[in-house]
């Protein structure tokens, strides 16, 4: 794997994944609202499905991919149903401070919250399957260029959303009073739910 084609596919993708999208705007609103303790299961589960859609357009699934197109409709839709069930509880969570712990079992329910939100954005399948081969000869990828490419996937996703999850538990914060936490549960779970409306638009 040439060097040069790690740094391209590498700054594309921090392009693509800076603009905030579903993921990101789920991510800090749920940080703004319940603090950090939840956000690296959710980044665990959006960097999965960013690996499942690598692995598929470095293999050559693509037309497997489009043939299932049906199939990940229905992931889509489940996606943002799981946001709005996330929205929902988040405007009737209770004021908790930013360093509660999350409840037992969250962190799965955040993982696969993370994992349906990714693996149901076009736009993430997209950037694969049109970059990839552009950066990439996939016929001649090898094992170790694979594994490159995979951990370019994995610093990248997990570095912007980190970074967005500072941010917002930074900007937490600066709201302690009750009343100014409700307002952030409340408006985080609008956020929530205006990304599942954009993964259903979409």
């Amino acid at each position: 794997m040439e060097p040069a084609s790690l740094l391209v596919f590498a700054a594309a993708y921090l392009a693509v994944l800076v603009v905030p999208g579903p993921s990101v705007t789920a991510l800090v609103a749920r940080v703004l609202a319940q603090g950090p303790a939840g956000a690296p299961a959710f980044v665990a589960g959006v960097v999965t499905a960013a690996l499942v859609w690598f692995t598929l357009a470095a293999t050559g699934l693509a037309l497997l991919a489009a043939s299932l197109g049906g199939l990940f409709d229905v992931v889509r839709y489940a996606g943002a149903a799981w946001l709005l069930f996330l929205a929902w509880k988040l405007w009737h969570a209770p004021n908790r401070p930013a360093s509660a712990p999350p409840v037992a079992g969250e962190a799965g329910r955040l993982f696969l919250a993370g994992l349906a939100v990714n693996l149901g954005n076009p736009k993430a399948m997209m950037f694969f399957f049109a970059l990839l081969p552009t950066v990439v000869e996939l016929k001649g990828l090898t094992l170790p260029g694979f594994a490159a490419l995979a951990l370019v996937v994995v610093l990248v996703c997990a570095g912007v959303l980190a970074g967005y999850a500072l941010a917002a538990a930074r900007a937490r914060r600066l709201f302690t009073a009750p009343r100014a936490l409700r307002w952030l549960n409340r408006g985080g779970s609008a956020a929530m739910a205006g990304a599942a409306a954009a993964i259903v638009a979409r």
